[in-house]
């Protein structure tokens, strides 16, 4: 980049999250600084983003201050805060103002670790300040491999969180956030496994889910009761209280459980211990980053059959299309993400849509950020006909057609344009994909860029009777241009394809052949040289199908070609889509010329036939040099069955002689190239036809 294109700089903050300080009385702000450099004409240049975080120390709080005047001066002053956050501002000062902080400023130090042991023996205050200066210790990652060797202090922690945690949430925090740092890393995750840290925190996490549920319950009973408003909001505060602090206690524990995860087998431990459950419960939470965790590890979970299927039967796309869009870029990523692993499964896909996920997911669209997820998301949905025609009615296609035009001549995302393809294969979505200058922008670029999934896209367009079709009357010379031996074949196929759906009947097809010389093109493709590749012959078909409606065109292909000598060949081909449209074909030419009529209807007879007659046939090789067995002489046996008579047994009545008959499957192309011309009409296309005294189908 020039200097001197730069002309201007777009900054944008986004605040990402909130918290208490560990330590501190203070609030923790998390948010991103996203800076782009825009060129002259408002186009960003170069662009580059920042996590930043602002720490809001609280020096006046303390056990008498107004809460709820704090927390609005908070939001006044810190512009990172948005207003909407003021209730989440309240809580996290209530649990600051209750929290435990007699030493928490206290210097710990790792020599003195055998006095921080010994106040694991006292009270659960003493304990507190015990096990939080410990985790100042844990805090440095120097320090965890001469901690790891204490075997008594970490024995200590281990057993008081088994035998108090009930007893006081900021003990049983701080003692999993020490163990937590520890399974930070790998090489540690064997030591927290041996204190069975991990069997210990889902205990703690399923009792505190039921303590939640226990704390609705019982906050719904008081304010359906008639009491005194003021007792009401008193209630209400200790249950926010209580909240917060529960929030941190299972954001450690499910941090610690998340990073244990790592090995497949402890995963499986956790399974069997309904950790999906416990997980899809916790969604029920407003939390922003215990939910977040707790949809990471489901995302993490789902890529195991087992538990996508355990997930489905707790109807978690419900409680996850709550959480879309939301306000928080890291828990909607998240959260598309989780989805994208389950679209895979068909009735997670059927889920997803009743539960009104393809509008939404259409409208993140145009959010570049998440963009990409929510596109294959819905790529994934399309792919089931019964939802097709749902993203008609959102603005999905807009969005998409902006995708696609954007691209200009850059190559195509694969997802992207798999996407189109899906959609134009309904009707009202090619409708509305259609409108305005949409087919004119798609043709345009796919006839450029000789594009062959751009092409695929418009031969679904053109598939569908209505307004549509008519549209591509003005492109019929454009896609017609295309049908030679310079092309690809891939493109080629499509343009065929295309042409082949123009059933319009303002269309004059004999102008068309013989302007772009079509009729030597698809004869020369019937070729046995040109037949290994099925979908290039069904085409090539298909088109005479379409053809042979129109008498002009129809009359062309009897009188002037050898198309119908081919087709009659085809009739037995091994594929069931081409012998169905040849069958059709030949049926249309047998009603309207009477000789063709009669040669399509010997070969249909002579095929029907065939295995009899190579039966007859062989009985008569095998007869020849054998003796007679029940001493029966031809000469004076019955004379109906004199050999000149039997003319059922003359093969030439059905084949014409010099000609080779295919026995069944002989029209097929088996593993060789298909054979053309020569059991049916008794000439080799291209060769002059050579008759016989024997020949029957002259």
């Amino acid at each position: 980049m020039q200097a001197e294109d730069a002309r201007y700089l777009k900054r944008r903050v986004r605040s990402s999250g909130l918290d208490v300080h560990p330590t501190e009385r203070a609030l923790v702000v998390q948010y991103e600084v996203e800076a782009t450099i825009l060129g002259e004409l408002g186009d960003p240049m170069v662009g580059d983003r920042k996590e930043c975080q602002k720490i809001i120390r609280l020096k006046s709080l303390n056990s008498h201050t107004d809460i709820a005047s704090l927390a609005r001066k908070v939001v006044e002053e810190c512009r990172l805060i948005h207003p909407s956050k003021l209730l989440e501002v309240e809580q996290l000062l209530y649990y600051l103002q209750n929290r435990k902080n007699g030493n928490l400023d206290e210097e710990a130090s790792i020599s003195s670790i055998e006095e921080y042991v010994e106040l694991l023996y006292e009270d659960i205050p003493e304990k507190v300040r015990g096990a939080t200066l410990i985790l100042h210790l844990a805090r440095n990652p120097d320090n965890l491999e001469e901690l790891m060797q204490n075997k008594t202090a970490l024995g200590a922690l281990a057993r008081v969180l088994r035998e108090d945690w009930k007893q006081s949430v900021d003990l049983a925090t701080t003692i999993i956030y020490v163990f937590f740092h520890f399974s930070s890393f790998s090489q540690f995750h064997g030591l927290v496994t041996h204190y069975k840290m991990g069997a210990l925190c889902m205990n703690i996490v399923e009792h505190e889910l039921k303590r939640y549920d226990l704390w609705q319950e019982e906050l719904q009973k008081k304010q359906k009761a008639n009491i005194l408003q003021k007792e009401c909001e008193k209630s209400l505060k200790k249950y926010q209280s209580l909240l917060v602090k529960q929030e941190q206690l299972l954001k450690v524990a499910l941090f610690l459980l998340l990073n244990l995860a790592e090995d497949t087998r402890t995963e499986l431990k956790m399974r069997n211990k309904n950790i999906v459950s416990m997980l899809v419960k916790i969604l029920e939470r407003h939390g922003e980053e215990v939910l977040v965790l707790a949809v990471a590890f489901l995302k993490k979970l789902s890529i195991f059959l087992e538990n996508k299927n355990d997930m489905a039967e707790m109807q978690v796309v419900q409680r996850l299309a709550l959480l879309v869009p939301c306000d928080s870029l890291e828990l909607q990523n998240t959260t598309l993400r989780l989805l994208l692993n389950l679209s895979f499964d068909t009735g997670l896909r059927s889920q997803m849509v009743q539960a009104g996920l393809i509008p939404k997911l259409s409208s993140l669209l145009a959010d570049e950020g998440q963009r990409q997820l929510s596109m294959f998301i819905l790529y994934h949905i399309s792919v089931d006909d019964r939802f097709k025609s749902m993203f008609a009615y959102t603005d999905c296609i807009p969005q998409i057609m902006k995708m696609v035009f954007e691209c200009g001549e850059d190559r195509m995302d694969t997802e992207l344009i798999s996407f189109c393809i899906n959609l134009a294969a309904n009707k009202r979505n090619a409708q509305v994909i259609c409108e305005g200058n949409g087919l004119k922008m798609l043709m345009k670029r796919a006839l450029k860029l000789k594009d062959t999934l751009m092409m695929k896209m418009i031969r679904n367009l053109s598939q569908h009777d209505g307004p549509t079709k008519s549209l591509f009357i003005d492109y019929v010379g454009d896609l017609a241009a295309q049908i030679s031996e310079e092309e690809a074949e891939e493109f080629v196929i499509e343009c065929l394809g295309t042409l082949a759906n123009l059933t319009v009947a303002d269309l004059d097809w004999e102008l068309v052949l013989k302007e772009y010389h079509l009729v030597p093109y698809l004869k020369d493709r019937l070729k046995p040289a040109q037949q290994e590749d099925d979908e290039f012959v069904c085409q090539i078909v298909f088109v005479f199908y379409q053809m042979v409606f129109h008498q002009v065109t129809r009359d062309i292909i009897i009188r002037d070609t050898q198309a119908p000598a081919y087709l009659v060949d085809l009739m037995h081909d091994k594929n069931a889509e081409i012998r169905k449209v040849c069958d059709n074909t030949l049926d249309i030419v047998a009603e309207c010329d009477e000789a063709w009529g009669r040669r399509i209807q010997s070969e249909k007879f002579r095929w029907h036939n065939s295995q009899w007659l190579e039966m007859v046939e062989s009985q008569q090789l095998d007869s020849a040099g054998e003796p007679y067995v029940f001493g029966d002489d031809p000469g004076n046996g019955d004379p109906f069955l004199d050999s000149e008579d039997m003319i059922l047994e003359r093969p030439d009545l059905f084949y014409g002689a010099g000609t080779h008959r295919t026995g069944p499957g002989g029209g097929a192309r088996g593993r060789g190239p298909r054979r053309i011309g020569g059991g049916a009409l008794g000439f080799i296309p291209g060769s002059i036809p050579h008759h016989t005294e024997h020949s029957h189908l002259s």
